[in-house]
């Protein structure tokens, strides 16, 4: 079968990958509206979920590495929030002077922040061990067997199963670029004209790509919609989930629980 390099899906013999795609899913939502509850804070108790997603990403045998360098993914989006640390009311902490302004971070503001961070980090960390302990199939069955909507299980399908056939349009675009790209051979020279007909070309394989994506797009729903697709994932009735996984479930749902009741009494 082949899988494509931007597959997240990591295939091992761990106790994670074994659990079925409903627990996994529900776990990590659990997890993730967890710590979105969480309040501002509550230091021991994100240390605890630290402990629990270190513990998930050993059982899943993925590799603490593998999942703290892509969980690193979230940290540019989280500087939405570094305005926090000059807005927030409460007890100043530093200045900084920036032209004729001081900015003052506080104590509340710098609190806030963390949090974001760290609230960031680790729900972005469950989200990449879900995905890579289960195949992108069995997550859209899980979704609707947990009973999602059945226009956003359609619509994450859809866009998943699309983006491969972009990158693929993206590369056959670079390589019809390399080809016309002439090579003179010369030590220190550059392939290609100046940068304002580099950013010629570069926009018109843009609106290449963009016209080419309305193109595929078009055709493969009317493939589709001619084979009576309806937006309705349609598989093989479901086994029961098994007595040990519904315990292991009930467990995990009353350990966040707990953590995040311990959150509010810290």
């Amino acid at each position: 079968m082949h899988v494509h390099f931007l597959d997240p899906y990591k295939p091992r013999p761990s106790l994670i990958h074994a659990f079925d795609p409903r627990v996994k899913l529900v776990l990590a939502l659990a997890f993730i509206l967890a710590v979105a509850l969480t309040p501002i804070g509550a230091w021991p108790v994100y240390v605890l979920l630290f402990a629990v997603i270190v513990s998930v990403v050993m059982l899943s045998e993925l590799g603490v590495g593998y999942v703290l360098k892509r969980s690193a993914l979230a940290l540019p989006f989280v500087l939405a929030a570094v305005p926090i640390l000059f807005t927030a009311q409460g007890v100043p902490l530093l200045a900084v002077p920036v032209g004729p302004w001081t900015l003052t971070i506080t104590v509340e503001g710098l609190q806030r922040f963390i949090t974001i961070l760290l609230k960031s980090w680790l729900s972005i960390q469950m989200a990449i061990v879900l995905a890579a302990s289960t195949p992108f199939p069995q997550l859209l069955v899980a979704m609707r067997a947990v009973r999602m909507p059945r226009l956003i299980v359609a619509v994450v399908g859809l866009m998943w199963r699309y983006l491969f056939v972009m990158v693929d349009e993206v590369l056959r675009l670079l390589r019809a670029r390399t080809a016309r790209s002439g090579d003179p051979g010369l030590p220190g020279a550059r392939v290609g004209g100046s940068l304002a007909w580099r950013a010629r070309v570069t926009g018109g394989m843009a609106g290449n790509l963009l016209v080419r994506s309305f193109d595929r797009g078009e055709r493969i729903y009317a493939a589709m919609a001619a084979r009576g697709y309806d937006g309705e994932v349609r598989t093989f009735a479901l086994p029961p989930i098994p007595t040990g996984q519904r315990l292991i479930l009930g467990i995990g749902l009353a350990v966040l629980l707990l953590l995040v009741m311990l959150g509010y009494l810290v």
